[in-house]
């Protein structure tokens, strides 16, 4: 008589397990990584649209100031970042300006500013702000 009750137990078990799941259901993955949703690394300035990544009210995304007012010139050979399109110069991560200028290996001289509160995903060196880049 025990066999009966025991079969009839694991099999009401079976049922009920199988019925929270779903049709279709797979397993569950919290936090994909970034190789698995094809996101590019940040190397550009936030959407001004967007809430800043450091506090103070007058942050809008881009630079603190206006081009010009507090600006620093890097002159230095950028250097290839050890995440994909990340760029590095003198201990800068390049934040924006011109590719075509920007390239690993080439002499520039960068116009810009630091911004050590924004959040990128290239993990290297202080993010800068670049107003404008030219062969050095």
């Amino acid at each position: 008589m025990k066999t009966p009750r025991t079969v009839l137990v694991a099999l009401l078990a079976g049922l009920a397990l199988t019925a929270c799941a779903a049709p279709g259901d797979g397993p569950a993955d919290p936090s994909p990584s970034p190789s698995t949703t094809g996101a590019a690394p940040v190397t550009s300035q936030p959407d001004p649209g967007t809430s800043p990544s450091r506090p103070g009210p007058s942050w809008k995304g881009g630079p603190s100031t206006p081009p010009g007012v507090g600006g620093t010139v890097i002159t230095g050979t950028v250097q290839a970042g050890v995440e994909p399109n990340c760029l590095l110069l003198d201990g800068h991560l390049l934040v924006g300006g011109p590719r075509d200028v920007l390239k690993a290996g080439a002499r520039v001289e960068v116009t810009g500013r630091p911004e050590p509160g924004m959040m990128t995903t290239c993990q290297q060196g202080t993010p800068f702000v670049v107003e404008s880049a030219r062969p050095a």
